[in-house]
């Protein structure tokens, strides 16, 4: 076996062969301006065509890939803001570990009743919550949709800050002492409505990662808070090892 051909003699699937070479080319930078089309690779590696698809399928289904109808594939930008899954963590912080200028652009910041969402922090239907939603920037380009409740009977001292540049739990610490100790997040990809798409700037086609987070101070809910945050500009990590097995990576709260 060369280096670019294949191994028809192993045991292990010519797609799958395929698979793990291009990811080897692609992790060296090599396709970073321009991906080989279905035809190329196949007169190259002197595969069929279904071979090549079934490689790129594969790459296309973790990620590596970006696929658009019509279009040639193209490698995946790697996401420019990594948070370790898990943690109780900041936005803000994250954006600004990437180096990225991040600023906020406040939608709404007044004092409302929710029944839902007081239902989700054990309280009576029409007690006041304090209610913050903003468009957060990383850079230059929109990252999220956030929108937090908080009863106000706590957070009102919050509706004298300015969330333009600033950390939700960094302000609620300082005006009111309060800083969150837990948390229980629910996240699962979405495609955004179109609204959200506008707001957002991203394509038809692209999906969000939503995020549903209950805070809570000493076993008590303070905090209901859904993140829309885009998925080609953020990334969620873990950690495992065969020793530790599966590990999630956690941070102060300082968001």
């Amino acid at each position: 076996m060369d280096d670019a051909g294949l191994d028809r003699s192993s045991d292990v699937p010519l797609w799958r062969q395929l698979q793990q070479r291009l990811l080897r080319r692609i992790r060296a930078g090599e396709f970073d301006t321009t991906f080989p089309g279905e035809l190329a690779l196949a007169e190259e590696y002197g595969v069929s065509r279904q071979t090549v698809r079934q490689a790129l399928r594969e790459l296309r289904a973790d990620g590596t890939l970006v696929a658009e109808r019509g279009r040639q594939p193209r490698v995946a930008p790697a996401a420019e803001i990594v948070q370790p899954l898990g943690a109780l963590y900041s936005l803000f912080a994250a954006v600004e570990a990437a180096g990225l200028p991040q600023r906020s652009v406040v939608r709404t910041l007044d004092v409302r009743a929710d029944a839902v969402v007081s239902e989700r922090l054990s309280l009576e239907g029409s007690t006041p919550l304090l209610y913050l939603e903003r468009l957060r920037l990383a850079g230059n380009d929109p990252l999220a949709l956030d929108r937090v409740w908080l009863p106000a009977e706590l957070a009102r001292p919050l509706l004298d800050a300015d969330f333009g540049h600033t950390s939700l739990y960094g302000e609620l610490h300082r005006r009111t002492g309060i800083r969150l100790d837990h948390g229980q997040e629910q996240i699962r990809a979405v495609i955004p409505t179109p609204a959200e798409r506008a707001q957002l700037e991203c394509a038809d086609d692209a999906a969000a990662l939503s995020i549903c987070r209950l805070g809570t101070v000493a076993g008590t809910p303070i905090e209901w808070r859904h993140t829309l945050v885009r998925g080609d500009r953020f990334a969620l990590t873990a950690e495992f090892s065969g020793r530790t097995g599966y590990r999630l990576v956690g941070t102060a709260a300082t968001a």
